[in-house]
């Protein structure tokens, strides 16, 4: 039997349909709790804005629970391996498993094969669901809860450097060279220090830089405002820089958020913050698979010891260890501490070799 990963198709369908709908169970008892919470803090706000009701209640609920979903799934996982194992211990069937000839990790082989289908689904649910409703709640938001206003790809409040100067864009239309520009503020700076700022009501692209019209400049030395008329400026500063200036990684699918990044890059823009979110996309549902391995611990040498509660105690701690290892993490990428692959993976990889080590000792 040991030559086998799966010694036992009914065990292992026994194992995965306690451990699923468990699962499922948990998580849905976390969703309604933390769901009815937030209303709690954000109903008076939604009917704050001018004829909101019940349908806008329901419409964030709908945009709200998939963020939910996504966050609590990896610690339902978590919940329902310790749940399932101390069960199965309880009852001494993991004695029978390993008094049958059963290594560890073939017990411990169904439920990490359902957690591995469980993080397949938790991605393409995060990809395609909690992305766009993400990128919908933000905007809502934005706006108080009132109507949200159509996009049609316009940006807000753009800052770009252009050497030593910095232009302040209150509004950008459009892409690439059709891009138009509204409310432009430019600060003439020569080593640090402002020398003049420019204004100008409206700007387009032109061949060779930037047209202002009706533009002025006000002299910081003498306090004199000069009349410009249209001249052309930020003569380095191409389309892109200004149409990419906002990018929200919680609101946009892996395959956008990579192309976002490809277009920032060809920029000149920093990227180092959005490459460690894209790669924790990944790593983020996969986290699924780790919580079997952190939480075998209540499964195993308790027949010597008798202390399942502690050992399912130790279990629930190893995977709310990972869980700030991996925000800790993250954070540090974000300021750039950490390089992106390394702020995404890093705590995956450690918190799998400390599980092994865990049940290599339990094993013991």
């Amino acid at each position: 039997m040991q030559s086998q990963f799966f010694p036992s198709r009914t065990v292992a369908t026994y194992m995965v349909r306690m451990f699923v709908v468990r699962t499922f169970a948990i998580l849905a008892a976390l969703v309604l709790v933390l769901q009815t919470l937030d209303l709690l803090s954000e109903s008076g706000r939604i009917l704050a804005a001018a004829g909101n009701g019940d349908a806008e209640i329901w419409r964030y609920v709908g945009l709200r629970v998939p963020q939910i979903i996504e966050r609590f799934l990896p610690f339902s996982v978590l919940l329902s391996t310790i749940l399932t194992l101390s069960t199965l211990n309880q009852n001494s069937e993991i004695v029978a498993l390993k008094g049958s000839g059963l290594s560890a990790h073939q017990v411990l082989a169904p439920l990490i094969l359902a957690s591995f289908i469980l993080a397949i689904l938790s991605f393409s649910f995060n990809d395609r669901i909690v992305s766009r409703a993400t990128a919908t709640l933000n905007r809502w938001q934005k706006v108080q809860y009132a109507a949200l206003p159509i996009d049609r790809g316009d940006r807000s409040n753009v800052w770009v450097r252009d050497g030593d100067d910095l232009i302040a864009v209150d509004t950008v239309k459009g892409k690439g060279a059709a891009a138009r520009l509204f409310d432009i503020t430019i600060y003439d700076r020569q080593q640090g220090n402002l020398i003049g700022v420019i204004r100008a009501g409206t700007g387009v692209r032109v061949p060779g830089g930037w047209r202002l019209d009706r533009a002025s400049r006000f002299d910081v030395a003498s306090g004199r405002i000069t009349p410009l008329g249209n001249v052309v400026v930020a003569r380095g500063v191409r389309p892109d820089q200004f149409t990419l200036s906002n990018v929200d990684p919680n609101g946009l699918s892996f395959g956008a958020l990579r192309g976002a990044i490809s277009d920032l890059n060809d920029a000149g823009r920093p990227t180092k913050a959005l490459e460690g979110s894209m790669w924790h996309k990944i790593s983020g549902p996969l986290s699924s698979v780790l919580m079997p391995l952190l939480g075998a611990v209540a499964a195993f040498g308790i027949a010597r010891s008798g202390k399942l509660f502690i050992r399912a105690v130790i279990g629930m701690l190893l995977g709310f260890a990972y869980f700030v290892a991996d925000n800790f993490a993250l954070a540090m990428g974000n300021l750039g501490a950490y390089p992106p692959i390394l702020a995404a993976w890093a705590p995956f990889f450690l918190f799998a070799l400390i599980g092994e080590i865990v049940l290599v000792r339990s094993e013991e």
